[in-house]
């Protein structure tokens, strides 16, 4: 009887539950379909293609530092008013990408495309846990899960055959009817759920952005060889950082809420995700120019290196539970860290003669060691929290997620650039600066690896609640 009920509760709820998956599609695709543009939007806009760096990292930086606000605009204003508001700045960004003239352009546009992206995710699963309570969550959000699992698969396939074929300004307008089908839907379908009303953080909130965008800058601008003004930066940005780790320790109502972090395994989790991250999050980028520069493949041909990764990561979802229950997070989190570790390495034996048979396999076995490596070090950090602090756990975790991510980009391209030796056309040099960069990386989540031995035991996996955000 429950079981029916089930059913007939996800029934009647299917335009909701489809309006969440068309904002997790586009949120994902958006995350993996440029990296295969690369090469074709640089020689567009007239710049090099290791400068469209800035564009990928403002995009992910957005999304850091716009998430923990999700929770307060959605109890503040509803959540119909303010995921029809992301819809709409997500749509209107991605607009704005597609009929960008100049790299400023295309970077300002992906700025407002984070804005929006930064609040689909966190209010489409508050919204799900809220329509449909414990019982019939892990069915709703399973279900709208299949589409955000797509877009890593999609992505990098359509933004080859796009940018060949048609041309890389699609890769940004097919976002546009996806997100008025997704406008038409929030009118009937988004219930307007409201919670309870607190001041909001400004001075906190200000103080995170502050910090985590000038020391971005200061990474980039240093990548540029800009040294004194990154050295600026990377002070006022350190001082911000300062500033808001003293204050947000005695502030009621935080922005990012640093009390979490006396929490052991949730330290761990996150410091581990972020040593791990910082090393892989530039891969594939480096990946799509090592493939179209250095080694002259097609869009469409680069792409579809990106798709055994990604059906590996979708196909190991299946394990995840039999793994982490017999082993338990230190074991498998330390073993597994240590797989990432070498196969990140082997990424420096590529050549432009490499058989993409070879890259291939090594794709695969690539996607499904990460897949496990992101899905237990989000959940470890949930293992120790009472229900009520999960929401600021998620914001947290999602916002030094995200943070990270861009910093590793930043990390890869300047890597890329140094290695290029002032060749930015020489196809030779891409080769050899992708295969020293990637060695330099592999060793960041060496210290992962001594992170995740300080768990205290092996703890037993409780049954995660599987979201899009366990693949990033």
């Amino acid at each position: 009887m429950p079981e029916a009920s089930s059913h007939d509760s996800l029934r009647r709820m299917r335009g909701l539950i489809w309006l969440v998956a068309a904002a997790f599609f586009m949120q994902t695709l958006d995350s993996t379909i440029v990296n295969t543009a690369v090469p074709s939007i640089a020689h567009a806009l007239g710049v090099r293609p290791i400068d469209l760096k800035t564009a990928l990292t403002s995009y992910v930086l957005t999304l850091a530092i716009c998430i923990p606000a999700s929770a307060w605009l959605s109890d503040r204003f509803g959540t119909r008013r303010v995921f029809a508001a992301s819809v709409l700045i997500f749509t209107l960004g991605s607009l704005a990408c597609g009929v960008s003239q100049t790299l400023p352009q295309l970077v300002a546009a992906r700025v407002l495309q984070g804005i929006g992206g930064a609040l689909l995710m966190p209010i489409g699963r508050y919204v799900l846990v809220r329509a449909f309570g414990p019982k019939d969550f892990v069915a709703a959000m399973s279900t709208a899960g299949i589409p955000g699992l797509l877009g890593p698969v999609l992505g990098p396939l359509l933004g080859g055959v796009l940018s060949q074929y048609a041309s890389w300004r699609w890769i940004f307008l097919v976002n546009v009817p996806v997100g008025l089908l997704g406008l038409w839907l929030n009118r009937s379908q988004m219930p307007d759920f409201r919670g309870e009303r607190r001041p909001f953080d400004w001075l906190g909130f200000i103080l995170f952005a502050l910090a985590s965008g000038l020391l971005l800058v200061a990474a980039e601008t240093g990548g540029d060889g800009n040294y004194h003004n990154a050295a600026i930066a990377a002070g006022i940005g350190a001082l911000c950082a300062f500033a808001y780790w003293r204050y947000g320790r005695r502030a009621r109502h935080p922005v990012v809420d640093l009390t979490l972090l006396k929490i052991r395994s949730f330290v761990i989790a996150v410091g581990g995700g972020m040593c791990t991250r910082l090393g892989t999050a530039g891969l594939s980028f480096l990946l799509m120019l090592f493939l179209q520069v250095g080694c002259g493949w097609t869009p469409t041909a680069a792409g579809m290196m990106i798709v055994p990764q990604a059906v590996a990561m979708v196909l190991m979802k299946f394990l995840i539970d039999r793994i982490l229950k017999r082993y338990g997070y230190r074991r498998a989190l330390f073993v597994n860290t240590a797989f990432a570790t070498v196969l990140l390495a082997c990424f420096a034996l590529l050549e432009a003669a490499t058989p993409w048979w070879i890259i291939t396999v090594l794709m695969f076995a690539y996607g499904f060691v990460m897949s496990l490596q992101y899905t237990a070090m989000n959940t470890l950090a949930f293992v120790d929290l009472p229900p009520e602090r999960a929401a600021q756990a998620s914001s947290l975790t999602s916002a030094a997620q995200y943070l990270v991510i861009s910093f590793g980009i930043a990390l890869s391209s300047w890597l890329m650039a140094v290695f290029l030796r002032g060749r930015p056309h020489d196809a030779t040099a891409y080769v050899h600066g992708f295969r020293i960069s990637v060695l330099v990386m592999a060793a960041l989540p060496l210290m992962a690896v001594y992170v995740f031995t300080r768990l205290r035991h092996d703890r037993p996996l409780r049954r995660p609640v599987e979201t899009p955000e366990t693949a990033t």
